[in-house]
């Protein structure tokens, strides 16, 4: 994706913009910026040479200076992959490794996050400190995010959502869909909204990133290797939550509204964390329980045969 920066500001200040949000992006330290903007490359983010007006939210980022000091009367609790949270109800800090994130509620929005050192390139703690800082700010809007999967049926275009959690068989699904000619808009991560009282997702993410059988993933533009192109955004009618099951064949099972809801919640958790927006995410997800049908997949290995994937899900729409 290509950055334009603005030019009569300094080189360290950019502008994106999302669903009509736009997002303004510094940084005290050139090395910073550049790992910053290599991340954001990697998002669904358009980039704004000129905005026509203030922007929504802004992200500041800065290394070697001295974090934000958490306040000692905050409610605090922990969070997924060793975090902790402090919040007073508005405004809140996410300790996380070595980064502090300050989010304040305002207009603009305004998002601080202080490294203790500069990281190295493609350090995985930044990229989790600055995703959070996008998405915690989107949600101040309206976008809540989702740790999920998003196709195209090609037949009816009705979307469907993969949720679940790392190595859960989401990429491998969408790679396989997408290969029988399915669209897609993310294989990792989508941004939920209301739009005209129904639920709207659009991608996050947009490279995809799929196990490789160790530790590792191999990680590409899917641009380049499927016939079949990124959507910007679609109704969903189908929400898979996909877990593998080690076995030859995949078992498909269909969920109430009220367990559809549950798994919701369950896998976006900052739909109760985030309590300033508590309300507004829970009422997106309630939306979405009701707009599309869940289904528990347990997958297995007869998945990746070609087309069988978009054979069964294609019964199911």
């Amino acid at each position: 994706m290509e950055v334009f920066q603005v030019f009569d500001r300094p080189a360290s200040q950019l502008f994106y913009s999302v669903a009509g949000r736009f997002l303004f992006v510094e940084s005290n330290d050139p090395e910073l910026r550049n790992l910053i903007v290599e991340l954001f490359a990697g998002w669904q983010l358009t980039p704004v040479p000129e905005p026509h007006r203030s922007p929504d939210i802004r992200i500041s980022f800065s290394c070697g200076e001295t974090p934000h000091e958490v306040r000692g009367d905050l409610n605090h609790f922990e969070v997924a992959d060793g975090g902790k949270c402090y919040t007073d109800g508005a405004d809140f800090y996410l300790v996380l490794g070595n980064a502090v994130i300050y989010l304040q509620n305002g207009a603009p929005v305004t998002v601080d996050v202080s490294l203790s050192d500069l990281p190295v390139a493609r350090d995985p703690m930044l990229a989790r400190a600055t995703s959070f800082a996008v998405c915690a700010g989107l949600r101040r809007f309206g976008l809540f995010d989702l740790h999920s999967a998003g196709v195209v049926d090609p037949h009816d275009g009705k979307g469907v959502l993969i949720v679940g959690p790392s190595r859960s068989g989401k990429s491998t699904l969408a790679v396989q869909l997408a290969s029988a000619g399915w669209s897609y808009l993310s294989d990792d991560e989508v941004l939920l909204s209301l739009v005209d009282d129904a639920v709207e997702a659009r991608g996050f993410r947009s490279f995809f990133a799929v196990s490789t059988g160790d530790l590792f993933k191999h990680c590409f533009e899917p641009d380049t290797v499927f016939v079949a192109r990124r959507t910007s955004n679609v109704l969903p009618g189908l929400i898979l939550f996909t877990r593998l099951n080690n076995q030859s064949e995949s078992r498909l099972s269909k969920l109430t509204q009220t367990e559809t809801m549950m798994r919701l919640i369950r896998a976006c958790p900052w739909a109760t964390y985030d309590s300033a927006v508590a309300s507004a995410n829970l009422e997106v997800l309630s939306a979405l329980a009701r707009q599309a049908i869940g289904f528990d997949l347990a997958a297995g290995r007869d998945l990746l045969v070609p087309r069988f994937a978009s054979e069964l899900l294609s019964r199911q729409n």
